[in-house]
């Protein structure tokens, strides 16, 4: 994945690997969603807020490739790059790379959508801090 608009780096836990001895599939899940939220975060959006202002981000589908574990100790980046989908969907490409080797280890694209009382609504509010960080949305 190139030209990616944020990335964040992590250390692999003991606690976060199974019997083993590797990452449990299940916590790329946080590690990939902890970069989102620092991404957010970055461009002046809380999931917080908007969840007080009456709008919620939703997953409403999570592609996730395995390429090769992570193990305890491991220091990886987790990529993220922006897309949209139509009117509605806003995508992150994510990727965690072992640091190391700058090994691809997992490559993921989150589908989401921004609801309000449940219904669909525009994701204007995100594009509109995107712009302003200097991102533009590109279909994918």
């Amino acid at each position: 994945m190139q030209d990616y608009h944020f990335e964040t780096e992590l250390e692999v836990r003991d606690y976060e690997c199974d019997i083993q001895g590797i990452v449990n599939n299940s916590v790329y899940q946080n590690y990939l969603e902890h970069c989102r939220h620092k991404f957010l975060n970055k461009v002046g959006l809380s999931f917080a807020q908007m969840h007080t202002d009456g709008i919620d981000a939703v997953v409403i589908r999570a592609e996730l490739d395995y390429k090769f574990p992570l193990r305890p100790g491991d220091v990886f980046l987790v990529r993220l790059k922006m897309a949209k989908q139509g009117r509605l969907r806003v995508i992150f490409k994510q990727q965690v790379i072992r640091k190391a080797d700058e090994k691809l280890m997992v490559d993921a694209r989150i589908i989401t959508v921004l609801t309000r009382n449940g219904r669909p609504v525009s994701p204007e509010i995100l594009e509109n801090k995107f712009k302003a960080a200097g991102i533009v949305l590109e279909e994918g």
